[in-house]
């Protein structure tokens, strides 16, 4: 069984048992959460879709940690003119462990 969830604007196919980077969550490690916005879910031969939304999903999630991406450097550059700018940025997500995946009837 297999869902699709959607968190900070993002899509994620997730399963239970599965850790996945999600976009950073306000919440600290050990904490759980759970998500509403759920959009599909796969169970064998029977397929949900919402519209847009599944009201009787809920996903309980744990949170792992913190982690960072890799580091995206953006270089500015122009010709003859002596203008070199180099910035770097890192974007942070939230590793957290899908506990269950609970569908009310």
């Amino acid at each position: 069984m297999y869902a699709i969830v959607e968190s900070g604007g993002k899509q994620y196919k997730i399963k239970k048992g599965e850790v996945v980077n999600v976009e950073k969550l306000d919440k600290k490690p050990g904490e759980t959460v759970q998500l509403d916005k759920v959009l599909m879910i796969v169970d064998k031969d029977n397929i949900e879709v919402g519209k847009p939304v599944l009201k009787n999903v809920k996903v309980i999630l744990e949170i792992v940690k913190l982690v960072k991406g890799k580091k995206v450097v953006v270089f500015k550059y122009k010709r003859k003119k002596h203008y070199r700018k180099v910035r770097g940025h890192r974007h942070q997500y939230t590793s957290v462990k899908i506990k269950d995946i609970k569908i009310e009837k």
